[in-house]
């Protein structure tokens, strides 16, 4: 979260770069797979959003809390750092790939054109150095993707998953920043506000921000990602989290 709110200056916040108590504690990663095959990948918003979309099923399915068979792994994974590390699939990997415990989340961009919708398989928290046989050999490299037309205006009904647009990073790793961001968003949100949020599919949109609004955007109180820099890029923001008008009802950036 931003640093101007007092939440984010937890010393046990998750999303710190700084030493703290977390990381005495066992490293656990949740695993995403991006389903790539050779023609017609997704576009890349639809893959960022998908991401996001995939880290809050997981975050809500009812394997994930109470007496859930993922849900001492999910307490764990939180208890550190909160890492995601995507890895990309296809064909028979990513058949494979399907077989273990997981959830996969589609998205909306199929037909647009000639790509297909994307495809995200989320699995529940492995051990930094435990991961099972058929992701560990998955490639984290190699998830370039674009967009064949600029995104449309997000949907105000949902939060808007804002990207600092001085940072140039992978599908992969934006991805990764993405589901940082809804899940410092669902963290935020009442059990009523979740099912509603559920409700609706999750609905959200990630863009990235203008950089005029960038400074605005996390100097307002929304809940910002501040990310470790362990891969590609310093430690820093990245994610922006501002609230939907119906769905996920956190803060909106302050406009005149």
């Amino acid at each position: 979260m931003s640093s101007e709110d007092t939440r984010e200056i937890r010393p046990d916040s998750p999303f710190r770069h700084e030493n703290s108590s977390r990381d005495a504690a066992p490293q656990f990663v949740l695993p995403l797979v991006v389903r790539l095959e050779r023609t017609a990948p997704p576009a890349r918003t639809d893959a960022l959003e998908t991401a996001a979309r995939a880290v809050l099923a997981m975050l809500a399915d009812e394997r994930s809390s109470g007496e859930g068979e993922w849900a001492r792994a999910v307490r764990d994974w939180q208890d550190a750092r909160i890492r995601k590390v995507v890895r990309r699939a296809r064909g028979t990997e990513w058949r494979k790939a399907g077989t273990l415990p997981g959830v996969t989340v589609t998205g909306t961009g199929a037909g647009t054109e000639g790509r297909t919708a994307a495809e995200v398989r989320v699995f529940p928290p492995v051990p930094l150095d435990g991961w099972p046989r058929e992701l560990a050999k998955l490639q984290v490299s190699g998830t370039e993707l674009d967009d064949p037309r600029p995104p449309a205006a997000p949907d105000p009904a949902g939060p808007v998953l804002w990207l600092n647009p001085e940072l140039k990073m992978s599908a992969g790793k934006a991805m990764a920043q993405a589901g940082h961001g809804a899940q410092l968003a669902w963290w935020e949100l009442s059990d009523a506000d979740r099912d509603a949020w559920r409700e609706s599919g999750f609905a959200l949109s990630v863009r990235t921000a203008e950089p005029a609004d960038w400074r605005a955007l996390t100097t307002s109180g929304l809940p910002v990602v501040r990310d470790a820099g362990f891969t590609e890029i310093a430690p820093g923001k990245t994610v922006a989290v501002e609230g939907g008008q119906r769905f996920c009802p956190l803060p909106r950036e302050r406009r005149p």
